[in-house]
């Protein structure tokens, strides 16, 4: 018989997402007590108990600064997100920023905002009051990028087709994303030959400790006067402070950001907003979607796509039996792991295992059942972090 999942979800997740998740074998609520899993979007999880019954985390969403990941590592608990499936969302708010800041239409809008609806010439105010807002045009304007992940490549299209000279800058930039990149982006050397060559600059990197303040009191300065920054990746990423005092010399021309802050809110060249980087319907439902999806697969047949702590691994069944197992990556596991099924007169059909950092992960199809006690003597093997049995239903 198969097994029954409950999953809990701690926010609001799309319809169409949750419906891919059958009733017959998935239970899904806010109260589970015994949940397999974890669907999440912003809900912060540092200061939560995440119950023992718990195997995977799974984030609707790009961003897992509000997950434990290291503490779930430690436990053998893949987390999971959707990397690229609101790329489209942040691309056009990007896109929104750009132009919001080269016409000059936050005061343009207060302004008109101000006028009195009953004042006799308020065409003649208009036009007086027009010449204050006078910006310019996108095209022939560098945009330089800093990330040239799915989002980054995006918006490197979409400029490119606005008529703007494109300057990119990623060292980790993957083969797919350097595939799909237009040919036209330049190839920065730097993060500060991108801050010094543009006149728009977007930020489109994870928050870990090396983008921490990537833009900061030491490197803004190097902007081009006038220079308009854009941030729709994570707060931490630029140095507040920095920007802040280089808005007020009038240095930087604008600071355009999708996280709201004491330290920023009310400037009158800084364009906030509300974390509306993903909130369109579209873009829920294709992080919902593609996050369920690789939840469902993981815990029916213990593939792993897109999770940001473990290895991508993906093995097609040949065998109606079979075992995962999460581990520390450590020499001599897929012996200890091998020996303990011989002993138990188990053959192995077929195995895949990998590794990424310190965490490996092993699927093994084997032609007969596993019993209870083998699945044991694995789990107490020293290293090993998680085991799942996942015989197909007869």
């Amino acid at each position: 018989m198969a097994e029954h999942f409950e999953i809990r979800v701690l926010n609001q997740i799309s319809p169409n997402g949750l419906k891919r998740l059958p009733s017959e074998r998935y239970t899904v609520g806010k109260d589970v007590p015994h949940p397999a899993a974890v669907l999440v979007r912003s809900a912060d999880m540092h200061t939560m108990e995440i119950p023992a019954s718990v195997r995977a985390i799974a984030r609707a969403g790009a961003g897992t600064n509000n997950i434990p990941v290291k503490a779930m590592s430690q436990r053998g608990v893949p987390v999971f997100n959707a990397p690229g499936a609101n790329a489209n969302a942040v691309k056009e708010l990007v896109l929104t920023g750009m132009l919001l800041a080269a016409r000059n239409l936050p005061q343009a809008l207060r302004f008109v905002d101000g006028l009195d609806p009953q004042m006799a010439d308020m065409d003649r105010a208009v036009e007086e009051g027009k010449k204050a807002f006078a910006g310019f045009e996108l095209a022939g304007q560098t945009l330089g990028i800093v990330g040239l992940g799915k989002v980054g490549c995006l918006v490197a299209d979409a400029a490119i087709k606005l008529g703007m000279n494109v300057l990119g800058y990623d060292p980790e930039i993957t083969v797919d994303a350097a595939w799909s990149l237009p040919s036209q982006v330049r190839k920065a050397s730097s993060v500060s030959d991108v801050l010094k060559n543009a006149n728009f600059i977007s930020l489109h990197v994870p928050l870990v400790e090396a983008t921490r303040d990537l833009v900061n009191v030491d490197n803004v300065g190097l902007t081009r006067p006038g220079t308009v920054l854009l941030n729709f990746s994570r707060e931490g990423v630029v140095n507040e402070g920095a920007v802040v005092a280089a808005l007020d010399r009038q240095h930087l021309g604008w600071y355009v950001c999708d996280f709201p802050s004491p330290a920023i809110n009310r400037h009158e060249r800084v364009i906030a907003l509300p974390h509306l980087g993903a909130s369109t319907r579209e873009a829920e439902e294709n992080c919902a979607v593609m996050v369920v999806d690789q939840l469902r697969d993981y815990l029916e047949h213990g593939n792993v796509a897109n999770a940001v702590n473990f290895p991508a691994v993906g093995m097609a069944r040949e065998s109606a039996y079979r075992v995962a197992i999460a581990n520390a990556n450590v020499p001599n596991m897929l012996g200890q792991i091998s020996t303990a099924m011989a002993r138990a007169g188990l053959n192995i059909h077929n195995m895949v295992n990998k590794s990424r950092g310190d965490v490996a992960y092993t699927l093994v199809d084997v032609d007969s059942a596993v019993s209870a006690n083998v699945l044991s003597d694995m789990a107490a093997i020293a290293g090993v972090l998680a085991v799942r049995y996942l015989p197909l239903a007869d």
